[in-house]
């Protein structure tokens, strides 16, 4: 069995690496290492070391969410967008490579260390799309880093995770906490999880499912101090007339989702205001961008369009 993920896992990688990204290891500070996918062409070799700079295609990148690592979950959309876009994939702090020695354990410091990154990569503006917790710190991101942070679009997620929300959550979940549903201790909780996640997946083969669980769900005691941190108190949460976001924001929803309801989403919409859109896409859960990527992929292509300025009329595979 781990042989075959092995070899699933290299295949996935070979065809990453056909479609131009390039897995790097940055060094963010002393002690804190970020695993990240970037574009070949950002990469310039200078007396045998690597230099970045960001390509003259619009950068977009993705935020993974709190199930899996940065690349199972993107791979369809890089494959979407790597000829018009400069795609970066990385892994959020304690999932993949990506590691620190702070003790620090919050949203905030999740999207300083994805802004640090991007300056490290030359990346001076870019389109975040991030998937349930990977848009909470995109939230946090386009609010800490509006010059960096040109345009966001979510999906199931929410740009402040307060008690109220979390308790809704919960209880349409069926689960008494986020470690419960987001860190299963057994193959079997982890199938149930994806499972819920998702008003319909795919078939997905057993060794599959083993090589993930055995090798996404480390680092336990880091990730639940980042989960019991997520969760706002309502006293402490933002009043909806300071959710001003200079940014054009998307909202992309799966209108099955059984873990952020649609109803959320469209109250959050009223709350961003006027630069805020909302989509929905029938027949689809939380996990949207896995489990309807043709469609996602088509409404994300759009959305990237709008916001920078590329001529839709002329981009013939934009439906593709």
């Amino acid at each position: 069995m781990g042989f075959l993920f092995a070899l699933f896992t290299s295949l996935l990688y070979g065809i990453i690496k056909l479609a131009g990204l390039r897995l790097r290891t940055l060094e963010i500070e002393p002690g804190t290492i970020m695993n990240i996918w970037v574009p070949k062409e950002s990469i310039i070799n200078v007396d045998g070391k690597p230099i970045y700079e960001q390509s003259k295609k619009p950068a977009v990148l993705l935020v993974h969410c709190f199930a899996m690592d940065g690349i199972f979950i993107w791979f369809a959309q890089v494959l979407a967008l790597t000829r018009n876009y400069s795609v970066y994939v990385p892994d959020l702090l304690f999932f993949g490579g990506s590691t620190t020695d702070r003790t620090e354990r919050s949203v905030s410091f999740q999207a300083e260390f994805l802004a640090k990154g991007m300056e490290i990569l030359g990346v001076e503006k870019v389109n975040l799309v991030g998937l349930s917790y990977g848009g909470i710190v995109g939230f946090e991101m386009a609010k800490l880093y509006p010059k960096l942070v040109h345009s966001l679009m979510v999906t199931g997620s929410v740009n402040e995770l307060t008690e109220s929300i979390s308790q809704e959550s919960l209880k349409l979940s069926g689960v008494s906490s986020w470690a419960d549903m987001l860190l299963p201790e057994t193959m079997e909780g982890f199938k149930r999880t994806l499972s819920f996640a998702a008003h319909k997946l795919p078939w997905i083969p057993s060794f599959v499912y083993r090589g993930l669980f055995e090798t996404m769900f480390k680092n336990r005691k880091e990730r639940s101090e980042f989960l019991q941190s997520v969760v706002v108190p309502d006293k402490d949460a933002i009043s909806t007339t300071d959710t001003n976001y200079s940014q054009r924001i998307h909202i992309l929803w799966g209108e099955e989702d059984r873990i952020f309801s649609l109803e959320l989403a469209k109250t959050m919409k009223i709350q961003l205001g006027t630069k805020t859109t909302l989509e929905y896409i029938k027949n689809a859960g939380h996990l949207l961008p896995l489990e309807k990527s043709f469609d996602y992929n088509r409404r994300l292509k759009l959305f990237l369009a709008s916001v920078n300025y590329i001529d839709t009329a002329n981009m013939c595979h934009l439906q593709a």
